[in-house]
């Protein structure tokens, strides 16, 4: 049964939690119900549901298989998983409707963990080119303002940037589009403590701008200590929603299912 935006925002959600007496509200900026997808035959995502507030950033986490590559996928509408039951709602808008071209207009921006730095263009162009259609988000200057070090090099070609300057850029790309929910798929991955110190300070500053965030992370102690809410997820499935700080506080919960 396909619900309506309505019933949506008003029907009551179960909680999903094993762990935690929180349960998500509604209505939310944001919200992933009984979302099911699959690679061909192979059945990744099983029933995740989620709300996220305006301006939160939530740790999506799990042990390695555990479906949280795929929801962020699934949610940014990129085809692959193929995405066949639920539904995905963001600021009144059904997301799982949409094609990928259609929910980053929408204001969904995914940075993948290989970043997709484009060879061949310069640190501007590559940030040029993704303001070439509409809607248009933050302006050169003000990501410069952000990122000096991207402002320092924008003349330089993206692909020879160190990891981190390439973090940055897959970041200021995605600001460069009009955006509500910021999808990070491993940001950490690779990166020197200072470089990941330099990353969370971004992040604040862009939560600080209203801009949600989901941060999918193996590094998950940095994911918590920077996040709101953490959603952990085992074999597809949710098994905890609720504050970082339980994830933090619950040694035995972190030892089941992130393996700290």
């Amino acid at each position: 049964m396909t619900l309506t935006e309505d019933q949506l925002t008003t029907r009551e959600r179960p909680d999903f939690s094993r762990h935690s007496n929180h349960a998500a509200t509604a209505p939310a900026f944001f919200s992933a119900w009984d979302l099911h997808a699959y690679y061909g035959e192979s059945y990744i995502v099983q029933g995740v549901s989620f709300n996220i507030h305006e301006g939160e950033i939530l740790a999506l986490l799990g042990r390695n298989g555990a479906g949280k590559t795929s929801t962020l996928r699934a949610i940014a509408r990129v085809g692959s998983p193929l995405l066949t039951h639920g539904e995905v709602w963001l600021d009144h808008q059904p997301l799982h409707s949409m094609t990928s071209h259609q929910a980053a207009a929408a204001g969904i921006q995914l940075v993948p963990e290989d970043r997709r730095i484009i060879p061949g263009l310069t640190v501007e162009e590559n940030l040029q080119l993704a303001q070439i259609t509409p809607p248009v988000g933050w302006s050169l200057d003000r990501i410069y303002e952000l990122f000096p070090r991207l402002g320092e090099r924008r003349k330089q070609e993206g692909v020879t940037l160190s990891g981190g300057e390439q973090q940055m850029l897959a970041i200021a790309r995605a600001l460069s589009r009009s955006i509500k929910v910021l999808l990070l798929d491993e940001p950490y991955e690779g990166l020197a403590p200072v470089i990941v110190d330099e990353i969370e300070k971004t992040l604040n500053i862009i939560k600080e701008q209203g801009i949600t965030t989901v941060i999918v992370e193996q590094n998950a102690v940095r994911a918590l200590m920077l996040a709101d809410r953490a959603v952990i997820l085992d074999t597809g499935t949710v098994v905890f929603d609720g504050t970082a700080q339980e994830v933090l506080d619950n040694e035995a919960l972190r030892a089941e299912y992130l393996a700290i």
